[in-house]
């Protein structure tokens, strides 16, 4: 083991190194709180909503424009668990047809410091990925 690195054992015994700071268990646990929240976090459209809201409120057409390949099914049921899970907030005005509005809640928040963090190492590794994804379609 390096520095800075201890072990996870699995329920099947096997030993992996893991970073320190990094809890590596939650992966072989399927209750595991860390992967509950990851599942929500880890989804394009989620992530892609909470960057849109990050700035201002958005009507729900205002969220459809700026994400133009999402369909209004999915856009809806990404809201809807944003919201369940308290990340985000629905405020409907009592206006003739009543319009809704979407914004991030104080728990919402709270993510934009990671979400920037891994949108902006997405951005930076972009063109490396990319590359690696021609070399090893290229050797298959």
């Amino acid at each position: 083991m390096g520095q800075g690195e201890t072990e996870v054992t699995t329920d099947g015994g096997e030993r992996f190194p893991v970073k320190q700071g990094l809890r590596a268990h939650w992966s072989f646990d399927p209750q595991c709180p860390v992967r509950d929240v990851l599942d929500r976090i880890g989804d394009k459209w989620s992530t892609l909503v909470l960057v849109t809201l990050a700035n201002a409120p958005h009507r729900f057409s205002a969220v459809q424009r700026a994400i133009p390949d999402i369909s209004k099914r999915m856009l809806t049921q990404t809201l809807r668990e944003l919201e369940r899970d308290g990340l985000i907030a629905r405020t409907v005005f009592p206006t003739k047809p009543p319009s809704v509005e979407y914004r991030l809640t104080p728990l919402g928040e709270t993510l934009l410091e990671p979400l920037t963090a891994l949108v902006q190492w997405a951005d930076r590794s972009h063109a490396t990925i990319k590359d690696a994804r021609l070399a090893y379609d290229g050797t298959s």
